[in-house]
């Protein structure tokens, strides 16, 4: 599964993302991984959850995001969700970059059975049609 999280700045966005993760690690089985831009909620994540900042490995391209993310799941079979948020400060959106984006994680998470959930900035109508499907939009 797949699902992009959607809202204005100010939203809720991180919080609903870390509350989830949060939920997810109490009531599930395998490993938990958060993927930021920064190391400020590592307080407010369960500590068994995995909080990786992007910037510390360059992630900064799309390509180099498949790569890390392909790693990470190479590396831990247990890995059952992989929350990532605020990544489109340093990998500028565009249409076509995130449509791969869908379709490689719709491979990877069906092949390996991990759940993508990613935070992003953008309105639903800012979105391509393919993405729209995978949304959950949170309110100021």
């Amino acid at each position: 599964m797949i699902k992009f999280i959607l809202g204005k700045s100010g939203s809720g966005k991180t919080k609903w993302l870390i509350d989830q993760a949060n939920n997810d690690k109490k009531t599930g089985h395998g490993n938990i991984v958060f993927i930021d831009v920064e190391d400020s909620h590592i307080f407010s994540l369960d500590h068994q959850i995995r909080l990786i900042n992007a910037t510390d490995f360059n992630i900064n391209n799309m390509d180099r995001l498949f790569g890390f993310l392909g790693g990470i799941i190479s590396k831990d079979y247990d890995i059952e969700k992989i929350y990532v948020d605020a990544i489109y400060e340093v990998i500028p959106y565009d249409e076509v970059s995130y449509t791969e984006l869908y379709k490689v994680l719709d491979f990877i998470s069906s092949e390996f059975q991990v759940d993508f959930f990613f935070g992003l900035d953008k309105k639903e109508e800012e979105l391509p049609e393919i993405l729209r499907q995978h949304v959950e939009i949170l309110q100021a």
